[in-house]
């Protein structure tokens, strides 16, 4: 539930923002009338986000009903929603400064074409946040058991975001997402080496990969699966009692090089400006 509410968070958050920052583009320009277009597009983005997710679940319990071709499912989406995370984290940190002036621009642009392109333009901006959201979520929650806590967690996640998002927009509260994003970019980074780990397990039990039974190590006589810092580990890092070499072997592969380049320093300030008020 805390990868799950981490996800909603960070993902909730970066969209907000790109909302926040086109309503504030069409009050300041005095363009208030083109409002509902931006609101259309951000709620056709959300309903084909989930869409998608329900596809990803749907195909996987319903479409797939031999045991092999449902864990070679799920290992292939959660390599794909590996690379998104790596792949996100990244390039917000490199965008980071330019995001708000690139989004004021192509809504100009938008504005000059008429009602249908400031619609789709908002759809654009937010349909990708919701698309990596669904996918990110399903391979996380791979294996936990079947109930309503992840997806409350990444509802939870999701609200807390437009709550700061709204308080960013509407009052003078301010945080500083610089920190913000690289805190939760490296929480990230692990949970996305714990998803392919997961993978490589799939992988593993599809028998695409050799040595499912060939431990890295067994530490199930000390680490009690039923306590609850198991949950936690195994929840938000997919640390589990039992692990083979493969997945030890993609889990540090993975997590060691990218959290070096994410966590060095770039030699110029990444600061984030605070979302303008009018």
């Amino acid at each position: 539930m805390l990868a799950t509410y981490l996800i909603g968070l960070r993902e909730g958050l970066e969209a907000t923002l790109v909302v926040s920052i086109l309503i504030a583009f069409l009050v300041k320009a005095d363009r208030k009338d083109r409002l509902p277009q931006v609101w259309a597009g951000v709620g056709l983005a959300v309903a084909l986000s989930v869409l998608f997710g329900w596809l990803l679940s749907y195909t996987s319990t319903t479409l797939l009903r031999d045991y092999d071709q449902r864990e070679l499912f799920e290992a292939i989406t959660s390599i794909l929603a590996v690379v998104f995370v790596t792949w996100m984290i990244f390039w917000m940190r490199r965008a980071a400064r330019s995001i708000a002036g690139d989004l004021r621009g192509k809504l100009a642009e938008a504005l000059a074409v008429g009602s249908i392109a400031v619609a789709v333009m908002a759809f654009l901006a937010v349909v990708r946040e919701g698309l990596e959201t669904s996918l990110i979520f399903y391979s996380a929650v791979q294996g936990a058991s079947i109930n309503g806590g992840p997806l409350y967690a990444l509802l939870g996640g999701i609200a807390s975001a437009v709550l700061i998002g709204f308080l960013m927009y509407a009052t003078a509260v301010r945080i500083n997402l610089t920190v913000f994003f690289t805190i939760t970019g490296t929480l990230l980074i692990l949970v996305a080496a714990g998803i392919l780990k997961y993978g490589v397990h799939d992988l593993q039990e599809s028998g695409v990969l050799p040595g499912l039974n060939t431990l890295a190590y067994d530490i199930s006589a000390t680490l009690d699966p039923s306590a609850w810092y198991t949950a936690l580990l195994t929840g938000m890092f997919n640390v589990t009692p039992t692990a083979t070499v493969l997945e030890v072997a993609a889990w540090v592969v993975y997590a060691v090089p990218v959290l070096f380049l994410f966590l060095r320093p770039t030699g110029r300030k990444q600061a984030l400006k605070p979302v303008p008020q009018t």
